[in-house]
């Protein structure tokens, strides 16, 4: 049914180890003349090392066959041109690669007179189009996977070398500048056929080893599935989105880009800190040749159409995988540090675990250390199995990072070793073929509903009928009954009279006369006829009375069994009726429970607003606060905290929310401190949001007057804030005025760091920008820094920072115009006031701010006007964050505006 097909011919191309020049003989690529671009030198065959390769194939119904060809992972090397630094810093140094493109080499240089040379299977120098590289690149993957087989596209390289713009430029403005996914998909869904075909993408990246949603950022550990089987490698819990368009597959990029985790490092200003892989599932119908011949047959009339139905159709699924590593790099030269060194650490292990992969592949070991990563786990099918597999290595021409161009290199040249077994998947797509059944099934339970209905419409029409007959038959026989009984009766009356009056006479006569008038034969014989007749119209109607008490009886049987039917219904409704009074029952059993919880909790409250001295707000609460103070440490390093099921049991979380609205002040306060310390923790806020909490303290700070209470609330609510869906329903019921209201009349400092901590919070949130401003969040912070506290400033300070980098996020993406809202409000005097500011926190917070603020030419003026410019000088040149600094020095570099202000006040960047 199915078979492999080729990505290149034999040859052999070796990595170069020892300065030779590695020698390449490329054959003619095997199999469709479509996939023949492909092609190009190979290394030797690969034996299977561990165990036959995972099947192509999916669930059942297989028609692909176990037997793949062997193609070879092509090759292809990109350089970037060199960018300002490298302008500025290697001016007196030549580049340290050069490049043969139609050699398809490049050479290495290690100084002035030696160098070592390399061959790919493409060689892109600093102005290949992008177009270019998606044709040599990423077009043959692309031509395979709509003809059914497994295509990877893979970029790897240092940071900063152009891996995320080769593969996932937008190109919106310019669209020469689109990347391979954008292409890709663009040639996809041009060969497709909507009505018969279906393309589904996932865009997903690693990050840290945890596998994050970036369509669905809510799911951000997502486990791998491995079919033990075939061995094939799945991810069930990603969102799958089926597209249509290119704009709907832009969109979904955009929102991608938007969620994936990127940071400022010497050798880029958005480096990607995760690995991006982009998956893109096509699901093509074929027709087979036995559709044919049943179609043939039934136009000749030897096959019924119920035949054909019952053959499944072929489908053909394939998948699309465009991997964007994260750039190995060194931490002396990016200057990682904290979070970022740990992210960079998290990067660089997996590529590790990636290049032992790549080296027992290349030569052929035995084992093949695929479990030592997610990455690699990911990337089974990549390399060593059975998708064809194309992969670009991007290199800068810096002499400095020479041992990192090196290392790239190098990992290509042992990626051009590995053989993957390219197959074919084919399945009889027998989902389709039972909905159709499923279809003429509902249509064929339909109709015998329909008829089965006729029929017992009919029947009981029938029936009705016949009681009609019957009934009127009954009341005729009635009738005639009492009729022929009258007739028969008034006749037998009317002999016995003429008998009685000839037995009167025959008395009074004289004997003479009695002989003279004795009856003579023929009278008695007459007389006996008449009583023999009487008896048999007398035994008629006997007969026809019982036939018709026969009949009556039948009827009456038939009435005793519809009676005993009705008496059967009885029952059953005096049973259901049973039923329903045992569930009152226990309805009124449950509401009496009910009762008694609630005379328990008033029972509790009378107990506390009597009070005994002994300083517990309920039973078990103590013991709970006790055993939270007492197991904290040791949960930390033990091992995660337990579930709160377990630290509530002997209290409730509702019983503790329940206490925020009590009446007596200190039971407010110890309830809400609770309530504040599980919203420290990230595990608890979703529980506490959804029995109410938020609205519970949210409520605290509308009507308490209680400083403390207030500031825990504000404390709890800056806790929750942390939480993106949570900060949704701050806004949605008014949080940010209840926090504007509480800081225009709070004094406390440390009320004040909760109420700013909360606000800064919200300003992180790009969605919220308009209405946090709208409803005064930003005219709050302002208006806290009359306060004076140290710690008030730094929250003031994050606040406007992270509103400042979510206006200018909104900005690059075009989704936002005009001055920014931080401007319109005031903040650019306090910002220039305190960006000197001796506390780190608060300068390192306003330094970015104003940075940010600066990087669009519309803020240009105010930044002038309100004397800005000169911090911003002072920023580049003194600030001791070199992250920050060389923001500032960007930004200086890059405004038209502020370069002309510059040049006119005799100032040097």
């Amino acid at each position: 049914m199915a078979s492999g097909v080729r990505n290149g011919g034999g040859g052999g191309v070796g990595g170069r180890m020892s300065g030779k020049v590695a020698n390449a003989t490329p054959k003619a690529a095997a199999g469709k003349p479509r996939l023949s671009a492909a092609g190009g030198g190979g290394g030797a065959y690969r034996r299977t090392s561990s165990g036959p390769l995972p099947s192509a194939g999916g669930g059942g119904g297989r028609a692909s066959s176990e037997s793949g060809v062997s193609s070879r992972v092509r090759v292809a090397v990109r350089l970037r041109p060199r960018n300002a630094d490298e302008l500025a810093a290697d001016a007196d140094f030549g580049d340290c690669v050069e490049l043969q493109p139609e050699l398809k080499r490049l050479k290495l240089r290690k100084n002035n007179w030696e160098s070592e040379t390399y061959e790919f299977d493409e060689v892109l120098t600093e102005f290949a189009s992008q177009k270019r590289v998606y044709e040599v690149v990423a077009k043959p993957v692309v031509e395979s996977v709509l003809e059914g087989y497994n295509g990877t596209v893979m970029a790897y390289g240092q940071t900063g070398t152009g891996k995320t713009f080769t593969l996932g430029r937008l190109g919106e403005e310019d669209t020469a500048a689109r990347g391979i996914m954008v292409r890709a998909m663009e040639d996809i869904l041009a060969d497709i056929t909507p009505e018969t075909d279906t393309v589904s993408v996932s865009y997903l990246q690693l990050y840290m080893e945890m596998i994050q949603d970036l369509l669905d950022p809510v799911n951000d550990n997502i486990a791998i599935v491995e079919d033990p089987r075939t061995g094939d490698v799945s991810l069930p819990g990603a969102t799958v989105v089926e597209v249509r368009d290119q704009k709907s597959f832009v969109d979904l990029l955009r929102i991608g880009e938007a969620h994936r985790v990127a940071a400022n490092t010497k050798l880029n200003t958005e480096s990607s800190r995760s690995h991006a892989l982009l998956m893109v599932n096509v699901r093509r119908a074929v027709k087979g040749k036995h559709e044919m011949d049943v179609s043939i047959s039934g136009e000749n009339g030897h096959s019924s159409s119920m035949v054909g139905s019952l053959r499944p159709p072929i489908v053909r699924k394939s998948k699309l995988v465009v991997v964007d590593l994260a750039g190995s790099e060194r931490i002396d030269k990016s200057g990682s540090e904290g979070h970022t060194l740990e992210e960079a650490k998290s990067i660089n292990l997996s590529l590790s675990a990636l290049g032992k992969c790549i080296n027992a592949l290349a030569e052929n070991s035995p084992h093949v250390p695929v479990r030592d990563s997610k990455l690699t786990r990911l990337l089974k099918d990549s390399f060593g199995g059975t998708a064809r597999t194309s992969l670009v290595v991007t290199i800068g021409p810096s002499p400095r990072h020479r041992g990192e161009t090196t290392s790239t290199i190098m990992f290509g040249q042992r990626a051009m070793k590995v053989e993957n077994m390219v197959k074919l998947k084919e399945e009889f797509d027998y989902k389709s073929l039972c909905r159709r059944l499923d279809i003429e099934l509902d249509k064929l339970i339909a109709e015998n509903e329909r008829q089965r209905k006729y029929f017992d419409d009919e029947i009981e029409r029938i029936t009705a009928e016949a009681q009609l007959r019957v009934t009127e038959a009954e009341r005729e026989y009635k009738i005639s009954l009492e009729n022929e009984k009258a007739k028969y009766h008034q006749e037998y009356l009317d002999s016995i009279k003429i008998l009685e009056e000839k037995w009167k006479i025959h008395q009074q006569s004289p004997k003479k006369q009695i002989k003279e008038t004795e009856p003579t034969s023929s009278e008695v014989g007459e007389v006996q006829n008449l009583l023999q007749n009487e008896k048999v119209l007398r035994q008629s109607a006997e007969d026809e009375a019982n036939d018709l008490k026969n009949q009556v009886l039948h009827w009456k049987k038939m009435e005793a069994s519809a009676t005993a039917e009705v008496v059967k219904l009885r029952k059953m409704l005096d049973t259901e009726a049973s039923q329903k009074e045992k569930l009152d029952e226990e309805i009124a059993v449950l509401k009496s429970q009910l009762l008694q919880l609630s005379l328990d909790a008033d029972e509790t409250r009378r107990s506390l607003d009597r009070g005994d001295g002994s300083g517990k707000i309920f039973p078990g609460f103590d013991s709970l606060m006790s055993h939270s103070r007492n197991s904290q440490p040791r949960e930390q390093s033990n091992g995660p905290k337990p579930p709160i099921a377990k630290l509530f049991e002997q209290v409730g979380l509702q019983k503790i929310l329940s206490l925020l609205e009590s009446e007596e002040p200190d039971v407010r306060v110890h309830a809400v401190k609770v309530v504040a310390n599980l919203a420290a923790e990230e595990a608890n806020q979703e529980k506490i949001v959804e029995a109410g909490g938020l609205t519970s303290l949210l409520m605290l700070l509308r009507s308490s007057e209680d400083e403390t209470i207030r500031r825990v609330a504000a404390g709890a609510i800056a806790n929750l804030a942390m939480n993106e869906t949570n900060q949704d329903l701050i806004m949605a019921q008014g949080g940010v005025s209840l926090l504007s209201m509480t800081a225009s009349d709070a004094e406390d400092p440390q009320t004040l760091r909760m109420v700013a901590g909360a606000i800064a919070n919200l300003c992180g949130n790009d969605k919220l920008q308009t209405r946090l401003r709208g409803e005064g969040g930003i005219k709050a912070l302002l208006g806290m820094v009359k306060c004076g506290h140290p710690d008030v400033l730094a929250q003031v300070a994050r606040g406007i920072a992270n509103f400042a980098k979510c206006e200018s996020r909104a900005a690059t993406q075009g989704n936002k115009l005009g001055k920014s809202l931080l401007i319109d409000d005031g903040a650019l005097p306090w910002i220039v006031k305190n960006a000197n500011n001796e506390a780190a926190p608060i300068r390192r917070h306003i330094e970015l701010a104003l940075c940010h603020l600066a990087q669009h030419e519309v803020n240009s003026k105010d930044i002038i006007s309100e004397g800005a410019l000169w911090e911003l000088v002072r920023i580049s040149r003194d600030c001791s964050r070199e992250d920050i600094r060389m923001l500032a020095y960007r930004t200086l570099t890059s405004s038209p505006t502020l370069q002309s202000e510059m040049r006119r006040l005799r100032i040097e960047c």
